[in-house]
């Protein structure tokens, strides 16, 4: 497939935003973490953010950010992708210099699907590592058919296994063909929080007590707290590695 990879443009972000606003769950677009730094990938870090386009259509595209790690990448945090987005940012601000390349996403667009667009979304991610010389690329990775098994434990999950032996999830897969290697889960990758009429927006549902609820594109159950007037929401991601 013939494509041009675009990176560092006026209005990337809402170009990108216009490729995964339909992609996540409305939920998924409130973590606190990533509105809080979000925009700052794109001044601080916006040759690590790109797109592919091939015939004036836009693929996928890919989010990136450097960050220091000198220890086991078994000590990755349970924090997953929270941890990264918000250690990227302190880094740069006490002058840290970086050492490896940590991705945040990696999407398709709805047209483009299943034709092999991930693969090259993730070579490019990996490219611009090569470019920096970092030596290791770490990806807290949202498996993508996980959210059709929500009461399953993510630990067990990246274990199910299809008859050729490769991982059941596709994303998994993809990362392990590149090269990758699963590192862990990490169980808490983002915590989103939200009121219980913010949760009503968000999901469509009507929540009339308290208890666990299976929610279309959540990872695991999102909490409903009816006296307190919170809902919360905690997602498991996988840590992969690949070496650069």
């Amino acid at each position: 497939m013939d494509y041009k990879k675009i990176s560092n443009f006026k209005d990337h972000k809402d170009l990108q935003y216009e490729v995964t606003k339909d992609l996540w769950p409305e939920f998924m677009f409130h973590d606190s973490i990533s509105n809080k730094y979000w925009k700052e990938l794109f001044s601080f870090y916006p040759d690590f953010q790109y797109s592919l386009k091939s015939k004036g259509e836009i693929l996928g595209i890919g989010n990136s950010i450097p960050l220091f790690w000198n220890k086991d990448f078994n000590q990755l945090p349970e924090r997953g992708w929270d941890w990264a987005l918000k250690k990227c940012i302190e880094d740069k601000n006490k002058e840290i210099k970086p050492n490896t390349l940590c991705g945040l996403q990696i999407a398709v667009a709805k047209d483009h699907q299943n034709k092999g667009v991930s693969t090259l979304l993730l070579k490019e991610m990996v490219n611009t590592a090569k470019e920096y010389d970092y030596k290791n690329v770490i990806i807290p990775i949202r498996p993508s058919l996980k959210s059709k098994y929500p009461l399953t434990d993510m630990n067990n999950y990246i274990n199910w296994k299809r008859e050729d032996g490769l991982p059941y999830d596709p994303w998994i897969r993809v990362h392990l063909r590149f090269g990758g290697k699963v590192i862990k889960v990490c169980h808490k990758a983002m915590i989103i929080k939200g009121t219980i009429k913010e949760w009503e927006k968000w999901t469509n549902l009507k929540f009339y007590e308290s208890g666990r609820y299976v929610v279309k594109g959540a990872l695991n159950p999102v909490k409903i707290d009816i006296d307190n007037d919170t809902g919360e929401y905690i997602e498991p991601n996988v840590w992969i590695l690949h070496k650069v």
